[in-house]
Order: C-alpha cells, then sequence, then structure tokens
C-alpha cells in the first residue's frame, strides 16, 4: 500500500516543481530579450533622432539603479508573499514601459520609460523571485536548477534579438519596441495559472528556513567579497551588451551581422549557464565563477589588439559565454554561506550592486566614446577591474555548512 501511495503522493510535487520552472523560464525569456533590446536599437536610434551615445547610455543606467532597487525589493516580497503577485506586477509594468518607448522623440522620454517604467517592471519580474521561488520547489540541486531557469535570459537574448534583427531590415525600431510591449502583457495570463499562489508548500519540503539577515552577513568578510565581485561583473557585462552592436558597426560589421552577433552571445550564455550550474553542484560556486572572469580577461586583452571582425566575433562570443554565469551562482553563495531565511533580501541586495554598477559601465563606455571617439579606454578599464574580481574570487571561501 505505501508503495502504491507513495508515488502518488510525490508526483504533484514534481509536476508542480517543474511547471514552477516553465513560468520562471517564460518570464526570464522574455525580460532577458526585452532588456538587450536597447543594444540593437541603439544606433538606429541615435541616427534617426539625431541624439548622441550618452543620451542612450544614460537611460540605460538608469535602468540598471531603478532596476536594481526593484530587484531587492521584488527578493524582500518574495521572501513574505507570492512571487506570482511579484512576477505578475512586474510584467505589467514591464509591458507598459517598453511599449511606450515606441513614441519617444527626446532624450527624456527614454530615460523614463526605459530608465524608470521598464526598469521598475523588468526588475521585479526578474531572477530574484524567480530564483527564491525556485530554491523552494529545488532544494537539492539548486545550483543546476537556476542554471536552467536562468538560462531563460540566454534563450531569450538568442532567440528575440535574432528575431528582431531580422524584422528591422523591413520595419522600423518603434514596431519592435510596440511587439515587445505586446507580449509582456500576454504572457501574464499563463504566469497567473503556471505559478500557484504560495510556493511555501516547497520551502517546507526545502532545508529549514535558517539563517542570518544582511545586518549580520555584512559584518563577514565573504558578503564584502560577493559584493564586489558582482560590482565588477555588473560593470563589464552592461557596458558589454549595450555596446557591442554599435562597436562591432564601428569596426565595420554590417548591422544585420552585428545584431545577430548579440543574439549568439546568447546561445553561447546557455552554454555557459548551464555549465556553471553544474559545476557548482559538484565543487561549489567559487571556481566556475573565477574562469568566468578568466576568459574575460583574455578577451578584454585581445580586443585592445586586435579590432579585426574576426577578434570582435571571438570577443562577443567568449564574452557571451561567462554573461549569466554568476547569475544563478547568487542564490548559492547566498544559501552557502548565510542560509535562507532571507535568501530573497540577500540575493537582491548582491544582485542590486550588480545592476547599479551595470548602469554605470553602460554610461562610462557611451560618455568615453563620445569623448575619444573609440572604445579604447573603456577597454582598458574593464581589463584592469576584470583582474581584480578574478583575484577576489579566489580569495572566497567555500563554507562546510550555511550560516
Amino acid at each position: 500500500m505505501a508503495s502504491a501511495t507513495g508515488p502518488a503522493r510525490r508526483h504533484p510535487v514534481a509536476t508542480s516543481a517543474a511547471v514552477i520552472l516553465a513560468a520562471g523560464f517564460l518570464v526570464l525569456f522574455i525580460g532577458g530579450g526585452a532588456r538587450f533590446t536597447v543594444g540593437l536599437t541603439l544606433k538606429p536610434i541615435v541616427d534617426d533622432l539625431g541624439w548622441v551615445r550618452g543620451d542612450v547610455g544614460l537611460a540605460v543606467a538608469l535602468y540598471q539603479a531603478v532596476s536594481a532597487a526593484a530587484m531587492f525589493a521584488a527578493g524582500y516580497l518574495a521572501d513574505r508573499t507570492s512571487p506570482r503577485l511579484v512576477l505578475g506586477g512586474g510584467l505589467v509594468v514591464a509591458g507598459i514601459g517598453i511599449g511606450l518607448m515606441s513614441i519617444i522623440s527626446a532624450p527624456w522620454h527614454a530615460h523614463v520609460l526605459y530608465g524608470v517604467v521598464f526598469a521598475l517592471g523588468n526588475g521585479a519580474a526578474s531572477m530574484i523571485p524567480v530564483g527564491v521561488m525556485v530554491a523552494r520547489a529545488f532544494p537539492v540541486r539548486t545550483g543546476i536548477a537556476n542554471a536552467v531557469v536562468t538560462s531563460g535570459m540566454s534563450v531569450g537574448q538568442l532567440v528575440v534579438i535574432a528575431a528582431l534583427a531580422a524584422v528591422m531590415l523591413s520595419v522600423s525600431w518603434q514596431s519592435v519596441y510596440v511587439w515587445l510591449g505586446i507580449v509582456h502583457l500576454a504572457l501574464l495570463p499563463l504566469v497567473i495559472l503556471a505559478i500557484p499562489k504560495s510556493t511555501r508548500m516547497q520551502a517546507k519540503a526545502a532545508q529549514p528556513a535558517i539563517g542570518v539577515g544582511v545586518r549580520e552577513a555584512a559584518r563577514t568578510r565573504q558578503f564584502w567579497l560577493l559584493l564586489a565581485i558582482y560590482a565588477v561583473c555588473g560593470f563589464d557585462d552592461f557596458f558589454v551588451s549595450t555596446h557591442v552592436v554599435a562597436f562591432a558597426q564601428d569596426r565595420g560589421v554590417d548591422a544585420f551581422l552585428a545584431g545577430n552577433l548579440l543574439a549568439l552571445m546568447g546561445l553561447t550564455g546557455l552554454v555557459g549557464v548551464v555549465i556553471g550550474g553544474a559545476v557548482s553542484d559538484r565543487s561549489g560556486p567559487m571556481w566556475p565563477t573565477a574562469v568566468c572572469f578568466a576568459a574575460r580577461v583574455v578577451v578584454f586583452a585581445l580586443v585592445m589588439v586586435d579590432q579585426s571582425t574576426v577578434s570582435v566575433a571571438v570577443f562577443a562570443l567568449v564574452f557571451g559565454a561567462t554573461f549569466l554565469v554568476t547569475a544563478p551562482l547568487t542564490v548559492v553563495f547566498v544559501q552557502e554561506s548565510f542560509g535562507t531565511r532571507h535568501l530573497g533580501a540577500l540575493t537582491g541586495l548582491i544582485t542590486m550592486v550588480h545592476q547599479v554598477f551595470g548602469g554605470i559601465g553602460a554610461y562610462l563606455g557611451a560618455a568615453l566614446f563620445d569623448k575619444a571617439g573609440n572604445y579604447q579606454a573603456a577597454f582598458a578599464i574593464m581589463l584592469g577591474f576584470t583582474v581584480l574580481a578574478t583575484l577576489l574570487t579566489l580569495m572566497l571561501r567555500r563554507p562546510r555548512q550555511a550560516a
């Protein structure tokens, strides 16, 4: 009797966990593709409206700062309420903000719509509440489960950006933003149906909610190392994602190929994030993070000395493979170092720092280009900080058990 009822009792839980994984993947698929669209449309917007790249760079910087605060708030709420509420509300706000980007005509329009409205929604419907939701549903193999769901961002970058790059050959950049707004709103009913009101049942199946809060964590060396590492990671990430298409076009790559280069970064990112999650489950999150930064050091050095089409492609694809490696590992670092009681808040705080410095990187790249007419100084700065992040990562410890 017990053997007959056991599988039946476990089946709904397994099914629910799989549905949660799929729903989280779809949210990050759409959000991941949408947030990179500004890099795809940067040059057309600047050329069409007579702006400078710093105007768009400032919008990205605002997006990073506002979405960072939204991610922290989303993590805090995910610890205490239903992730469905957080993700659903985020999709609505993000859809409105990105859709209205189709009517911008002055820099402040982009600053408000992309930098504030879309940022609030995209930050709420982000990997922070999704990561908390998945960690509750998958107490074992958390690294690979979060890697799989986070790969939605890479797949979204690959599929959405490739599709939009092809579409932009025959339609305006304004139409791209209209369709992105529609897709966000269309996803809302699926999220409501797929995600239960609360995932506390999954949390009960996981390890007990023990651990330290932000104040206690801030007294540890591990916490400040993680903040510094993720700050450099964001600094690199959003400099490259914002400027790589324009940089490739500056070096003679045609617009369609340059747009698809950004999309293919999503493909290599998919490979990188899954491998990183699997390695993390076996040996901890430190080693995949260190390898990620070491690879960036190599390609930043490469593109500083050779900016041929082949080198630009190698730079983009290798960097793309590292782009999302650290994202699912944030949850693993926090679980191992500080426990699970304040998982959303601590993960959100670290990601907030990542996003803020990402905005600085995106804006700094634009400002340096507008001043010098090239990205050489920006690449040198990125290289220096990435070497530092590699060394800091090797200083991390892997706790024997959670705090």
